[in-house]
């Protein structure tokens, strides 16, 4: 049964109480008052019958021949014309009738005794109730004493008034229609008005379910229309912040199960649950392939000697664990196999859970990290040995400018110095470059706004473009985000590409720096010129270092561009068509919150 039925049931049963209590009082009082005027009635008549009866005695008249007094008998015939009356009598003290009003003159008639109206005019409504429905047509008398003379004490007889039952309970039941109506009424009006009130006073507890039933299916930032008063002001507002708060909760759940599905999505290792009864709940693509059909339980879908099979119905015949275990797994190759078992309610469990890894894949890398390791000590090595050959060529320097001022004139001589001046200067420059490129530099990552950035950069790359007749454009929209980087390391790299560009138009042309978001949350900055191209041959090779097109270049520039994209962890692509232009595009993450850290060195 619902609330509203409820409510509507319980007004309607109070008022249905309520209303049967009033009646039944209402009912007490009318059957007390009819009682109490059939009471009266018989006792007046009664009194009648005594006083002609008394005075027929004083007369002379002898009372067993009562009976034979014209006036008596015409007061009882009298009587029957009252509607309850049933009979009216004088009967001795020995219970024979001397007169009565059915009895012919001179006859005998017998009279059985009835119970006392007195008593039950002075009964309870209970008593009452039974003596008018309980035996229907019952009949009661009223009795008063008959004496011979005024003076004698001795009873002669009494005079009987016998009034019946049914026509007092009749009367009774004509007076109960009009309290009957009305309480039918009263049912009826009752009902409505709670039926109406039920609406008015649920109709939050229906919002309030109705927000609730909202909230179940799913659906994020419900609010609940409540009435602005104190009590149901201060449910409406809970239920807004329950409602943000499992939004919230709803979505960062959705996240992390997102990242989780992702990651194990992408595990190199083969993952799969299944139930107590070997049916697959679960499988990451790396174990859906060796599964084959996913139908029917873990024996329906491979053979009895898998090792993923054994594995499986090894744990669920009663095995904690299975493994790790190193096997053979056709197809597959060597792999690492473990299975455990799953614990759910308090001595329940859920199932199992299979884990293989490649054995093979951990081989591989070992034996990158074995290189890299490598690589790290001959990045040291290699750093060592610069500094070793700066030295000498440091002190070949010294000594060449001193035996510059002890040759003096001699022009052949001075020539062939200067020479070997420019190439030990040369190899300086060369170390120098391999130093900066090798040694480790730490990031200060923070929010950097490119087009602040190039702006810095202008003075510098504008006199270049200023010298060759370049026409400048920068392209930034308001919108644009900032980016994750070191801004010294950034402005160094941006500096290279825009001089470099420039250089590529001797003859003039247009540069255009423009940047733009990415929607997979990367900035785009492009370096655009109409230069003379890069050769298709030698674009595969121009990050590479001390690798130059150049006459007098050095190679490191756009090798150092490409190491500081590569420490920003962004990318750097290059478009070329010779005769019409090159293209650097860079993408850098967009600025998040990230700590700081330490390069590793170039290998």
């Amino acid at each position: 049964m619902s609330i509203k039925a409820k409510q509507v049931a319980g007004v309607t049963i109070i008022v249905g109480l309520l209303t049967v209590l009033l009646g039944v009082w209402y009912l007490s009082l009318i059957a007390r008052v009819m009682l109490r005027e059939s009471h009266q009635k018989a006792e007046l008549i009664a009194k009648a019958i005594l006083q002609r009866a008394s005075a027929a005695i004083a007369e002379g008249t002898d009372p067993y021949q009562l009976h034979t007094d014209a006036g008596l008998q015409s007061i009882l015939e009298a009587s029957l014309y009252s509607d309850d009356v049933v009979y009216a009598a004088i009967v001795d003290i020995h219970g024979r009738v001397l007169v009565h009003s059915y009895m012919e003159p001179g006859g005998t008639l017998d009279l059985d005794p009835a119970p006392e109206l007195g008593l039950l005019v002075a009964a309870g409504p209970f008593e009452q109730a039974r003596a008018l429905y309980g035996s229907f047509g019952g009949i009661y008398e009223h009795r008063e004493a008959l004496f011979l003379t005024t003076t004698e004490a001795t009873e002669f007889g009494s005079i009987r008034v016998g009034l019946t039952m049914a026509l007092t309970r009749d009367r009774l039941n004509q007076e109960l229609k009009t309290p009957f109506f009305t309480a039918l009424m009263a049912l009826i009006v009752a009902t409505v008005v709670s039926t109406l009130l039920a609406q008015i006073v649920l109709r939050p507890i229906h919002v309030i379910s109705s927000g609730l039933a909202r909230l179940g299916r799913g659906e994020l930032d419900v609010t609940v229309d409540l009435p602005k008063d104190e009590a149901l002001g201060s449910v409406g507002e809970s239920f807004r912040a329950i409602s943000a708060r499992l939004a919230a909760d709803r979505s960062e759940a959705a996240e992390q199960k997102a990242t989780l599905e992702s990651i194990v999505e992408h595990l190199e290792d083969a993952v799969a649950i299944f139930d107590s009864s070997g049916a697959l709940l679960f499988a990451n693509p790396a174990m859906t392939s060796a599964l084959g059909p996913q139908d029917g339980t873990i024996g329906d879908m491979l053979p009895p000697d898998h090792p993923y099979r054994t594995a499986v119905e090894t744990v669920l015949t009663g095995a904690d664990s299975y493994g790790p275990a190193a096997v053979h797994v056709p197809g597959a190759g060597e792999r690492l196999v473990v299975c455990d078992r799953i614990a759910g309610p308090p001595h329940g469990e859920l199932g199992v859970l299979l884990v293989s890894r490649n054995l093979e894949y951990l081989s591989q890398v070992q034996s990158t990290l074995s290189y890299s390791r490598k690589l790290a000590a001959l990045s040291r090595l290699s750093s060592g040995i610069a500094h070793e050959v700066k030295n000498p060529l440091n002190a070949t320097m010294i000594h060449l400018e001193l035996l510059k001022l002890q040759l003096g004139e001699h022009a052949a001589a001075m020539e062939h110095v200067s020479v070997i001046g420019a190439q030990v200067r040369r190899l300086d420059e060369v170390v120098q470059g391999f130093l900066k490129f090798m040694r480790p530099e730490d990031l200060r990552l923070q929010p950097v706004a490119i087009s602040s950035l190039i702006d810095s950069l202008m003075p510098i790359i504008g006199a270049e473009a200023d010298k060759h007749g370049i026409e400048v454009q920068l392209d930034f929209p308001a919108d644009l985000p900032n980016v994750n980087a070191d801004r010294g390391l950034l402005e160094q790299a941006f500096l290279n590409l825009g001089l470099n560009a420039c250089q590529a138009m001797p003859d003039g042309g247009r540069l255009r720096i423009a940047a733009c978001p990415r929607p997979d949350r990367q900035v785009e900055i492009t370096f655009a010129d109409t230069g003379v191209g890069i050769p298709p041959e030698q674009l595969a090779r121009i990050f590479d270092l001390y690798y130059t097109t150049k006459p007098h270049g050095t190679g490191i520039g756009l090798s150092l561009v490409y190491r500081t994209v590569q420490m920003h962890d962004g990318q750097i692509d290059v478009e070329s068509v010779p005769g019409r232009g090159t293209t650097f595009r860079v993408l850098l993450p967009q600025a998040v919150t990230t700590p700081a850290r330490a390069a590793v060195p170039a290998s």
